[in-house]
């Protein structure tokens, strides 16, 4: 079955615009959500990056949606934090967490 949910870009948008439009997602009908996760943004006009692991924290207890992010662990983080990271939101909303993992 086809999912379609909301992409909160953090590299575009700041995290208090993010938590309050995926609130308005949930409340249209959406019942999944993405973050971007970025050190930086992509350009100067773009100028946001806020951190997407205290973001899902606030959006999963701020929702009911069902959250992820793509990461690549390796460059930015060991992966032992994201493990951390991945295993602490799974158990904290069990069934709404997602994370896809690249390189």
């Amino acid at each position: 079955m086809t999912r379609i949910g909301y992409h909160a870009s953090h590299e575009q948008f700041s995290p208090a615009d993010l938590l309050r439009w995926v609130q308005i997602a949930e409340q249209a009908g959406f019942t999944d959500a993405m973050c971007s996760d970025h050190w930086a943004p992509w350009s100067e006009d773009q100028g946001e990056s806020g951190f997407a692991w205290s973001w899902l924290g606030a959006a999963l207890q701020a929702t009911s949606l069902t959250l992820g992010t793509v990461n690549a662990p390796g460059y930015r983080y060991h992966p032992a934090i994201i493990a951390q990271a991945v295993a602490t939101l799974s158990v904290m909303f069990p069934g709404r967490f997602w994370v896809a993992l690249g390189s």
